[in-house]
Order: structure tokens, then C-alpha cells, then sequence
């Protein structure tokens, strides 16, 4: 009983320490401090300055429901960030270990994507 215990311990410390390795490698694959996703709130802002998202955005998460789209939304903007499609953002989605791994360790450069203009 211990010994499985001590064994999902371990499991999920080296989930974790994956998933911390993942994303501070996507920061600084983005030219970002990857110790920012140590910071709270930080680490969010980050990652809209990686997604070409204003600041402001933030706020947009606190909206119950909404911010379940906004968040598909950043998170494609990521995909289409590192030359990835659509599949890529259902990927993030729902196999978000996986995915984040693939991400940060695959050959994929950052490009900076742009808005299109106000007409």
C-alpha cells in the first residue's frame, strides 16, 4: 500500500517537473524569461505577449464560460505561433502533456503572428 503510494508520488512529480520543463522551454523558444512561469498572473501575461493578445485580456478570463472560448483562442494563436494548425490546438486541448511536450521539444521556431488590420 505504501509502495504504491510513494510510487503515484513520484508519477506525479515527474509530470510536474515535465510540464514545468515544457513550458519554460516554449518561453524561451518565444524569446520570454522561463522562469516566468514561476510568477502567477505573470506567467499568463507572457504568454499573451506570446500570442500577440493585449494585456487587458487577462480580465477576459474571469468571465465564467467566456473564458473558455478566450482560451481556445490563445491557445490556437500558440499553435499558429509556432507554425501548427488547428489538429495542433485540439491537441493542446485536450492532451495538453503531450502536446506541450511536443511543442517545446520539437524543431518548431517562433514567429511573432500578426492581427489583421482594422478596416
Amino acid at each position: 500500500m505504501m509502495i504504491g503510494f510513494i510510487i503515484m508520488i513520484l508519477l506525479w512529480l515527474a509530470i510536474v517537473a515535465f510540464v514545468i520543463i515544457s513550458q519554460w522551454k516554449i518561453f524561451t523558444k518565444a524569446g520570454q524569461p522561463g522562469w516566468a512561469i514561476f510568477v502567477p498572473i505573470y506567467n499568463f501575461l507572457i504568454i499573451l505577449k506570446i500570442v500577440n493578445k493585449p494585456w487587458w485580456w487577462i480580465f477576459l478570463m474571469m468571465i465564467p464560460i467566456a473564458n473558455i472560448v478566450f482560451m481556445i483562442i490563445i491557445l490556437h494563436r500558440l499553435s499558429l505561433s509556432f507554425g501548427k494548425g488547428a489538429g495542433f490546438t485540439v491537441g493542446l486541448l485536450l492532451l495538453g502533456i503531450v502536446f506541450y511536450g511536443i511543442l517545446a521539444f520539437d524543431s518548431s521556431v517562433y514567429k511573432k503572428i500578426e492581427d489583421a488590420p482594422a478596416a
